[in-house]
């Protein structure tokens, strides 16, 4: 039950890490994460006691593992998550939770602040993860998130592409979406747009997934493609997808091509109140004042 739990817990934070262009931020893991994560904590403790077990290394690892998952989901302490679950590791260096733990930790910790950022850890922990257990599949598509933040796009596509044909991979809007924006970095907007409509006829609430199917459009120069899948992921009934910023500036900037000036302006206005000390905030704050 333990091992079950526990990949049922990393699936759905893969789902979440979809949430936002930065990929995740520790308050889009909380609420039924943090609850599916206390219960599975308190039916493991009553067969398996969270104490030293002897110097039993392995289960100290597992030990160590639990108080970073409840450092991370349930006080949003990532740093101090993160010791713990490098502690693990150190205790068991095939503890594939502990290392998955860690990838996403580091990649929590570049969106809170750019100056911590530790990709190259991130991608090292990832892909012990899988060369450990080959067929963990959420690490996997976690390694192919950190590839593209690092740039390697083509590396990225390498991970993800296999794992869209996985037919046991149960989100598979993970993989499209995740292969899509690989392939919309790299710039190859065709095969960006076939992955993305992949994702979001999958999942038509992958609100991400239609506002970069609709960046692959905009940049592809197709203006009135690139709206209907902006305004597609902002009327998504998700709270996560209202605050989209990125999305609004898009949009202002398909509604301007379109002649669509007034529309522009709105979006503009939603932006901005959404952050207005964002570098995308600032974007939309210089565009409006063109606009006038």
């Amino acid at each position: 039950m333990r091992s079950q739990m526990a990949q049922n817990l990393f699936a759905e934070l893969a789902r979440r890490m979809r949430g936002s262009r930065s990929l995740l931020t520790a308050r889009g893991l909380l609420g039924g994460v943090a609850a599916a994560f206390l219960f599975w904590v308190a039916a493991c403790s009553a067969g398996n006691p969270n104490v030293p077990n002897g110097g039993d290394p392995t289960r100290m690892s597992e030990s160590e593992t639990d108080i970073a998952k409840d450092l991370w989901l349930r006080r949003n302490q990532p740093r101090e998550a993160l010791g713990h679950a490098l502690d693990a590791v150190e205790l068991d260096g095939e503890n594939v939770e502990a290392h998955h733990l860690a990838a996403l930790l580091y990649l929590d910790l570049c969106q809170r602040s750019p100056d911590d950022c530790r990709l190259e850890e991130a991608e090292k922990h990832a892909r012990a993860a899988v060369e450990v257990k080959r067929d963990y599949r959420e690490a996997i598509n976690t390694l192919g998130v950190v590839l593209i933040h690092r740039k390697k796009y083509a590396d990225a596509i390498a991970v993800l592409k296999p794992l869209t044909a996985d037919i046991l991979y149960q989100t598979p809007e993970n993989a499209w979406g995740n292969l899509g924006w690989a392939y919309l970095e790299k710039g190859d907007f065709d095969l960006a747009i076939d992955a993305l409509s992949r994702a979001v006829a999958a999942q038509p609430m992958f609100c991400v997934g239609n506002y970069r199917l609709g960046l692959a459009h905009e940049r592809q120069g197709e203006p009135a493609q690139a709206l209907a899948a902006l305004d597609r992921a902002l009327a998504t009934e998700d709270p996560g997808c209202k605050s989209l910023q990125e999305a609004y500036f898009a949009r202002a900037r398909v509604h301007t091509k379109l002649g669509h000036l007034d529309d522009a302006r709105d979006d503009l206005d939603q932006c901005i109140a959404l952050k207005k000390s964002s570098q995308t905030g600032k974007d939309c704050l210089s565009m409006t004042r063109k606009l006038k």
